[in-house]
């Protein structure tokens, strides 16, 4: 029996409207949809692009405990062991990513475990760090300048490394990190610069001015772009 293929689904930062044709392709064809579930029970991956799922369509929640060591999580490779079974049954599996399965994507530990043994294809997704950029109407990079995606929760002092090293900035996974991370901006004289954005692209997307915003607000889908001052032609 021919194997199924095991598809990275890229579905963009939240609004259904940025879904790529193929990804939409795959998603409305694959006889499998798999997606993360998080520890509250959310399955946010699947409520965005839930009105492409089929009711013909198996469906395999894998239950993800979203912590600094995912890797090493032994949920991964419970998720990992459902999908061979339907890979080795022929049946091809998607799993749905938000932004971009190769980019701080859940996808990626599963497709360590898996594409020594399975044919994989990945399908990129946008990313929020380019939607946030879109969103905020604030051009990230020009001609030769540096971009770097910072994780809030590196130690004070490499993040401030970063920051002076790179032209443009974008810092993410901010939730308790942010008082750390505002006042190294401060700090660099980076603050005016900095903006703050959460949950871009989707409906309940919201734009703060980064000295205005509350610890208490902070959620996982938010991040800071500090744009570049390079002057463009």
């Amino acid at each position: 029996m021919k194997q199924g293929r095991l598809y990275g689904l890229g579905i963009g930062p939240g609004d259904p409207e940025l879904l790529t044709l193929k990804a939409h392709r795959i998603l409305t064809s694959s006889p499998v949809i798999a997606y993360p579930t998080m520890e509250s029970g959310k399955v946010l991956a699947r409520a965005l692009v839930a009105d492409f799922i089929k009711a013909d369509q198996i469906e395999l929640p894998m239950p993800l405990p979203f912590s600094v060591e995912r890797s090493s999580q032994p949920s991964y490779d419970i998720a990992a062991e459902k999908i061979a079974v339907h890979l080795e049954e022929g049946r091809d599996v998607a799993v749905l990513c938000l932004g971009d399965p190769m980019l701080y994507g859940t996808f990626m530990y599963i497709f360590n475990r898996l594409s020594p043994r399975f044919e994989v294809e990945v399908v990129p997704g946008i990313s929020s760090v380019m939607a946030s950029a879109a969103m905020l109407g604030v051009p990230l990079t020009y001609r030769d300048d540096v971009f770097s995606i910072i994780p809030a929760t590196l130690e004070g002092e490499v993040i401030r490394e970063h920051l002076k090293m790179a032209d443009a900035s974008a810092i993410i996974k901010l939730g308790r990190h942010f008082p750390k991370v505002r006042s190294i901006l401060e700090d660099l004289g980076l603050l005016d610069r900095a903006v703050y954005i959460e949950r871009a692209t989707w409906e309940n997307q919201r734009i703060v001015p980064i000295r205005e915003v509350e610890l208490s607000e902070i959620t996982y889908w938010s991040l800071i772009l500090i744009p570049s001052q390079t002057q463009p032609l």
